[in-house]
């Protein structure tokens, strides 16, 4: 079950809903299903259930049906915390949108906040942090004050401390920024959404523009389709000769993105250099790489070393 609404408010639907959990980590999605439309009947207005009896429908091969389940999730969560809009766009009864529902991405990272670092760096060999701060690195920069947007627990941080006077760091998860602030590593963390426009962000509070002389985006942009936003924001931020150092998934040859099983999104080159040249950046550096494990296979990610004109 989700960490949200983890209760139904029905004992006896919880239960059942426990069995069909088991049931479908036993490899019986078909039975798990069954179990979890009994559960249904007692809580109708379940959302968090809805998804579920979708997931397991899903694995079943019941495609038609799971995506009534994910629709119904949809219609009792609005906001979509659970990211029902993606699956439906997966399963082909949707568009796939330009950017997940920010309440599912805040949601997701706050719930995966306390095991977020084990997950990441010791079983799927994260290494995107090392590899951008390399990249920074062979700057030979000092820099005054260094962005980083998505900071999420912290991992870049401590990386780039040692070149940088003022270290800033936002994230959409409160949870996350609580964990990046155990590091002390940060002079100033807050909450802000990427995929909003710049004055409506959060990266504006009580701060000015233009600002940084290093923004850093790792492993961030993989939970947005459409880049535009982070772009204007990135602009905004950036002083005049400023590095932008981030790293998206890469989608291989094109020029747009998609959206992976996965519910990241792959950026190609060629849409990433476009949306650097209209931003005003000049591409210093790229790297492809290996950026993490998923599900037992690697992922390919294309490292960016970027500079604002003058």
């Amino acid at each position: 079950m989700m960490h949200h609404q983890l209760s139904s408010g029905d004992v006896i639907a919880d239960r059942r809903a426990d069995y069909a959990r088991m049931l479908e980590e036993g490899g019986e999605p078909e039975a798990a299903a069954e179990l979890m439309e009994q559960a249904l009947e007692l809580a109708p207005a379940w959302a968090a259930g809805w998804f579920c009896l979708a997931t397991y429908r899903e694995k079943a091969g019941r495609g038609d049906a799971a995506i009534e389940a994910y629709r119904r999730t949809l219609t009792l969560d609005p906001e979509d915390m659970f990211g029902a809009t993606l699956k439906l766009a997966l399963l082909g009864d949707a568009d796939t949108p330009d950017r997940p529902p920010s309440r599912y991405v805040e949601r997701l990272f706050d719930d995966y906040a306390d095991r977020f670092e084990t997950a990441l760096v010791d079983k799927l060999d994260y290494s995107v942090p090392q590899k951008l701060a390399a990249l920074i690195a062979s700057t030979g920069r000092r820099y005054e004050c260094a962005v980083d947007l998505g900071c999420g627990t912290g991992l870049l941080g401590p990386e780039i401390r040692a070149c940088v006077g003022r270290l800033e760091g936002f994230d959409l998860s409160q949870n996350m920024l609580t964990k990046a602030a155990e590091k002390q590593v940060y002079d100033h963390l807050a909450q802000a959404d990427l995929s909003l426009t710049p004055d409506l962000s959060g990266l504006f509070v009580d701060a000015e523009p233009r600002r940084a002389d290093l923004v850093t985006a790792a492993d961030v942009l993989m939970y947005l389709g459409n880049l535009e936003s982070v772009f204007a924001i990135v602009g905004e931020l950036a002083a005049a000769t400023a590095d932008f150092a981030f790293s998206v998934e890469d989608a291989g040859d094109g020029d747009g993105f998609h959206l992976a099983p996965s519910l990241r999104y792959a950026h190609s080159q060629a849409y990433v250099r476009a949306l650097l040249s209209r931003h005003g950046f000049e591409t210093l550096q790229t790297v492809k790489t290996v950026i993490r494990k998923d599900g037992g296979k690697l992922v390919s990610g294309i490292l960016f070393l970027t500079r604002k004109a003058a």
